[in-house]
C-alpha cells in the first residue's frame, strides 16, 4: 500500500519559472527523502499558494517527510502549513489511469 501526503501553504512566490530557478535543487534534493515515490509540485500564483502532491511507500515516511517539511516552511518564514496524508485505493486508483507506483 502507498501513501499520498497533500501539503499546502500561503507563500509570496516565485511562481512559474522563476520557481523552478529558486528551487531545483531543493527539488533535487527531495528524490532522496525516505520512501518517496514521486513528488508534484503545485501552485496558484493569484492566490499566493503552494505545495506539492506526494507519494510515498509507507505511512511513516510520509509523515516523517511531513514533519521535516513543516520545520523547513516554519525556518523560511511560512508560519501555516496544512498536510494531510491519505492512503491509496491502488484498485480505483488503477481505472482511472492514477500512479500507484
Amino acid at each position: 500500500m502507498s501513501y499520498i501526503l497533500q501539503v499546502d501553504f500561503k507563500m509570496e512566490g516565485p511562481f512559474g519559472n522563476e520557481m523552478v530557478k529558486e528551487f531545483t535543487d531543493l527539488a533535487k534534493s527531495i528524490n532522496d527523502e525516505e520512501g518517496l515515490i514521486w513528488k508534484i509540485w503545485t501552485e496558484d500564483s493569484e492566490a499566493k499558494e503552494a505545495g506539492g502532491i506526494y507519494l510515498f511507500e509507507t505511512k511513516e515516511s510520509a509523515c516523517k517527510y511531513l514533519t521535516m517539511h513543516t520545520a523547513r516552511l516554519n525556518g523560511f518564514g511560512i508560519e501555516k502549513v496544512n498536510g494531510k496524508i491519505f492512503e491509496v485505493n491502488e484498485g480505483l486508483t488503477s481505472i482511472n489511469h492514477g500512479p500507484s507506483k
